[in-house]
């Protein structure tokens, strides 16, 4: 079992516990706009990520920046989730745990998670119409859309729904064409 696979098992029971404390206080809106800010704050500073998987460093400072952070702009329940994980010593996974706790809600929630990868962004217009297109051939109501921008694609767009790829990309269509002429 490689790293990722890892972490991404020992980070589903602190997820799905969290999630029965979200449910349980009747928070699950309020703890993903907080599970938000972390994953962001996280995912903006590599410094915070470092410190906080540093296992030399004790406790009670891992514990106090925390506080000092997050104390006004996330919920009680939140924090002290996060001081369990500090105690436990897996805060170092915290982003792994923030990823299905999100997986969980949203299948809770019955939401298809749709990735989109293009070259530019894509305007008010045009996400409202691909998501509808989305709605109508994935037979689902609720869309999470999560883009990112790849200037490698040329043009076109990626889609993943789940396990499944639409690859409408220049880079793509060119890669079925080398691998085409490559096999015959």
């Amino acid at each position: 079992m490689n790293n990722a696979n890892l972490v991404e098992k020992i980070s589903i029971p602190y997820a799905e516990a969290l999630l029965e404390i979200a449910k349980d206080s009747n928070l699950l809106e309020e703890t993903k706009k907080d599970l938000s800010v972390i994953y962001e704050a996280l995912s903006d500073s590599k410094d915070l990520q470092l410190f906080l998987a540093n296992p030399l460093l004790e406790i009670n400072a891992k514990k106090s920046m925390i506080d000092r952070l997050f104390k006004n702009k996330v919920n009680q329940i939140i924090l002290n989730f996060l001081f369990v994980l500090i105690d436990k010593r897996r805060i170092s996974i915290l982003q792994s745990v923030i990823d299905k706790y999100f997986e969980l809600v949203y299948k809770l929630e019955s939401v298809t998670v749709v990735e989109l990868t293009t070259s530019i962004e894509f305007n008010q217009s045009q996400t409202s119409n691909l998501i509808e297109k989305i709605k109508i051939i994935g037979n689902t109501k609720n869309i999470k859309l999560i883009t990112n921008i790849d200037l490698n694609l040329m043009a076109g767009f990626i889609l993943k729904i789940g396990s499944k790829v639409i690859d409408t990309s220049l880079l793509g269509k060119l890669k079925q064409i080398s691998l085409y002429l490559n096999t015959n």
